[in-house]
């Protein structure tokens, strides 16, 4: 009873920001680089940090979790009313990550991890903010997430964080998942989640010693640096706002619907990671098989978008 009445409140919060974001006029006006065509309102991923500060007053999330998630959807909420400088987006990243690793107890172990994981994460959560363009994707794919992360056994004692999350993805969902949608997450949601979704890679790492879970953000991870670097190629900024990653091709080029181009990437992930999951039961993800996933995921990958260029330049 009390995830039903979670799903009720989270909804209730949902309509309150509405009533909030049309007064303030907190909107996404379209323009030559979006994937929508009409105004929207901004910031309807607000209700995942609300989530996170919901399910610490219930028990369910320790302090520097919560505070981690909160300091970077203040910030970019901040910058999605009124634009920032990398500086202070930067900054709290980088504040986010140190709490997440003091929480975590990561300053007691080996000093060279630091490093790596502060690349990892901070990569991490801009590649989920710059895949957040069309209708569905980022909500659907956080669910993809949270469920693998829930079937693990050493995540047992988060479910309750996890279930809290999902719900508050089922919230959004209801408003954004539509062919015209009615709120986008925002930096406000994209970068919250991306935080949280951070955390629990690490965490799942270090509890199950398996580096292999790495590979629950493949599709993302992949689609995030090959576009990085066929931009750097072609010497354009990749801070700037674009429409060259696969599933905006998809969605703009090849005027696939975005709910199906969403669930695609969702549903691809998923079943990726239930396979992981079970390799990892028989003890079969091992390196090699790791590195052979990832050349073959990525191979697939590279395939497909190179079938979809060749359509677009048609």
């Amino acid at each position: 009873m009390i995830y039903i009445a979670l799903l009720v409140l989270l909804i209730a919060i949902e309509l309150i920001y509405f009533k909030i974001a049309n007064h303030f006029n907190i909107i996404d006006k379209p323009n030559n680089r979006s994937s929508h065509t009409a105004v929207t309102l901004r910031g309807g991923g607000i209700i995942f940090p609300i989530a996170i500060i919901i399910a610490f007053i219930l028990g369910y999330c320790s302090l520097w979790v919560t505070i981690a998630v909160s300091i970077v959807a203040l910030v970019s909420f901040i910058d999605d009313i009124r634009p920032l400088s990398q500086l202070p987006r930067f900054t709290t990243h980088l504040i986010a990550v140190c709490l997440i690793c003091y929480d975590l107890n990561l300053f007691t172990q080996a000093l060279w991890l630091l490093p790596i994981i502060f690349i990892l994460m901070i990569g991490w959560i801009n590649a989920f903010n710059f895949m957040d363009g069309i209708n569905g994707i980022t909500v659907l794919y956080a669910l993809s997430a949270i469920i693998a992360f829930s079937l693990l056994d050493v995540n047992e004692s988060s479910v309750p964080l996890l279930m809290t999350m999902g719900l508050s993805c089922i919230a959004f969902g209801i408003f954004n998942l539509r062919k015209k949608a009615k709120t986008f997450a925002g930096d406000v949601g994209s970068i919250s989640m991306a935080v949280f979704l951070g955390y629990f890679m690490i965490k799942t790492i270090l509890d199950t010693n398996q580096i292999g879970f790495l590979l629950f953000f493949a599709v993302y991870g992949i689609d995030a640096v090959i576009t990085i670097v066929k931009r750097l190629k072609k010497k354009e900024n990749i801070f700037e706002a674009h429409r060259s990653h696969l599933y905006q091709y998809l969605a703009n080029e090849m005027k696939y619907s975005h709910l199906i181009v969403a669930v695609g990437y969702a549903v691809t992930q998923l079943l990726f990671n239930l396979g992981l999951i079970y390799l990892h039961s028989i003890n079969y993800l091992t390196l090699p098989i790791i590195a052979l996933i990832l050349v073959l995921l990525t191979a697939v990958y590279l395939v497909l978008r190179e079938r979809i260029e060749k359509k677009i330049i048609r």
